[in-house]
């Protein structure tokens, strides 16, 4: 499946949202990536925020604050948002395995510093859309919202920008082994 990043964004507006709040452990059953999709964020508290709302459903990008994907080192959070066509994951951290399951599902985890997402948060201010550009080859984020645009550079190892590029960690293998 070809990946895109970038495109509408919804906020999480929380640190320490964990893999449970991302997708729920009763659902580790599933036998499909497809199976996990209605239940993306389901147990996730926060205000204004409805996991089967209009903002979640159009969402390609998340932002967010620290420690994003703590808990158990479950693969099936990556997946829920790749079936949701949600590829990139923007915060001021991650648990180490949410992250790397990101880059190995081919998918983009984006850290920036917290005065960086603090001015994305801001582009949201009022409840407008903010839209996300994501220019891979120069790691360069803009953000677009609130009559407003921020532009970030970003930094992804070489080996995690090729695991992107390549669709992931079993299409990078493939196409070298």
């Amino acid at each position: 499946m070809k990946k895109t990043f970038g495109g509408p964004s919804i906020f999480l507006d929380r640190s320490d949202i964990n893999t449970d709040e991302i997708i729920p452990a009763k659902y580790l059953t599933e036998v499909t990536k497809e199976a996990l999709k209605p239940y993306c964020l389901e147990d996730l508290s926060l205000e204004g925020f409805d996991p089967k709302g209009k903002k979640l459903a159009n969402a390609r990008v998340i932002v967010t604050r620290e420690n994003f994907g703590c808990g158990s080192s479950r693969e099936h959070a990556p997946w829920v948002f790749e079936v949701n066509d949600i590829h990139t994951v923007i915060a001021e951290s991650y648990a180490r395995i949410f992250r790397q399951n990101m880059f190995n599902c081919g998918m983009l985890a984006i850290e920036l510093p917290k005065e960086q997402i603090d001015r994305l948060f801001a582009l949201e201010q009022g409840g407008d859309d903010v839209d996300v550009e994501i220019n891979l080859a120069k790691q360069i984020i803009t953000a677009r919202g609130n009559g407003n645009e921020e532009s970030f550079s970003f930094e992804l190892s070489p080996f995690d920008k090729a695991l992107v590029e390549a669709g992931g960690w079993v299409e990078y293998a493939d196409a070298r082994y």
